[in-house]
């Protein structure tokens, strides 16, 4: 487990490896692949360079980079990018990922690293096992001294069943590197107070807690200008992240040595990590499936909040079809999310009991009840 001697508080932090021993660069299409479909090859090198110097100073670097569907598109001769339908861009992606598995071979080797490549879906960060392979994965590489290369297998993927944006992804995979810090690199300097192309706006250096009312500016749109350039999802991101006790950075990629200008010269949006969840709970709470809802009374709520159980008596509706060790979503009375979990029963055990006190069960079950429907420890509060 990654250790810190002080806790990241300014964006120049995630440069010195004394308070950021691990981070992970997230690299979008538009910063890797010009309009022609080519890369960019020599920013590409300036990026590198900025790797390898963070290698030699003693941090650890990990690379989420899109870019593969757009390089197979160019290619194959695909349209609309390789995205005009699904086996376009299967096949777009297959075909760009040996291209762009090599562009960061060569890069990274001219300063005598080496790249590795994992691809990953959805569910290898959501099933608990298979996260489990891929933090250790990530661990013996790094301790291997490689710069492990990451990506969604967008070769395999569907939409049902894919991360869909390279933002949260990063988030999560740093939560399974047991990362200190992820760096966004997007086509803006940072989340701004209103739409960046007003003269007014203002850049927000230091955001301490992702709100509601943030989420409600980004899906806004034109309101405020935070729905674009992918703020939406950027928000998701730096949400996923503060919860694990890692810090998130959005900056501007669209320069030369794009880290040294957002850490060095103190130009982004720093998201300060608010809680330190770990293990089961840091996995839980970076969850995006569920696989159903639960709605708890005023009641349940203060219990939950307070540390304890969800016990049937506090909840009030049940939503969708999930078995027992699903995860699951507790909203209060207002529909806010205000906690995931691991279910103790099947959705149709719960309709039976849903209400009842623990003395009534058994005879409604047939046999004696858990001690709750969520249990505490299988549960992280949002």
């Amino acid at each position: 487990m990654t250790v810190t001697s002080k806790p990241v508080t300014h964006l120049a932090d995630l440069a010195n490896p004394a308070a950021c021993p691990r981070i992970v660069y997230k690299i979008g299409s538009a910063l890797l692949v010009g309009p022609d479909g080519a890369p960019r090859r020599e920013w590409l090198a300036g990026l590198a360079d900025e790797i390898a110097d963070a290698r030699r100073a003693g941090q650890d670097v990990i690379v989420v980079s899109s870019g593969a569907t757009a390089l197979g598109a160019a290619r194959l001769g695909l349209d609309k990018g390789g995205r005009g339908s699904l086996p376009d861009a299967q096949a777009a992606a297959a075909v760009g990922q040996i291209e762009l598995g090599g562009i960061w071979s060569d890069l990274l080797g001219a300063h005598g690293l080496i790249a590795a490549q994992l691809l990953v879906t959805l569910e290898d960060l959501e099933d608990r096992r298979r996260y489990l392979n891929a933090s250790a994965t990530l661990a013996r590489l790094l301790e291997a001294g490689v710069v492990p290369v990451v990506n969604e297998n967008d070769s395999v993927a569907t939409a049902k069943l894919r991360f869909g944006d390279n933002d949260r992804l990063a988030a999560r995979v740093a939560q399974a590197a047991d990362a200190d810090a992820v760096l966004l690199l997007s086509d803006v300097d940072g989340l701004y107070d209103r739409n960046p192309s007003d003269p007014a706006a203002k850049r927000v250096p230091v955001v301490r807690g992702v709100t509601d009312e943030l989420h409600d500016m980004a899906d806004g749109g034109s309101a405020s200008g935070l729905g674009t350039g992918g703020m939406t999802t950027k928000l998701k991101a730096a949400q996923i992240a503060e919860r694990a006790g890692i810090a998130l950075v959005i900056a501007n990629g669209f320069h030369d040595k794009p880290v040294s200008r957002a850490l060095r010269d103190g130009i982004g949006t720093l998201f300060l990590p608010r809680r330190n969840d770990t293990g089961k709970r840091a996995w839980l709470g970076g969850r995006m499936q569920m696989k159903g809802s639960l709605m708890v009374d005023a009641g349940a709520a203060i219990a939950l909040q307070a540390g304890g159980s969800l016990l049937a008596k506090g909840i009030s509706a049940i939503e969708g079809e999930f078995q027992r060790g699903d995860p699951i979503m507790i909203r209060d009375e207002r529909q806010r999310a205000i906690a995931k979990g691991l279910a103790e029963y099947d959705a149709a055990e719960c309709h039976k009991i849903i209400g009842h006190h623990s003395s009534e069960q058994a005879s409604l079950l047939g046999y004696e009840p858990r001690s709750a429907v969520v249990h505490r420890d299988q549960m992280v509060l949002l």
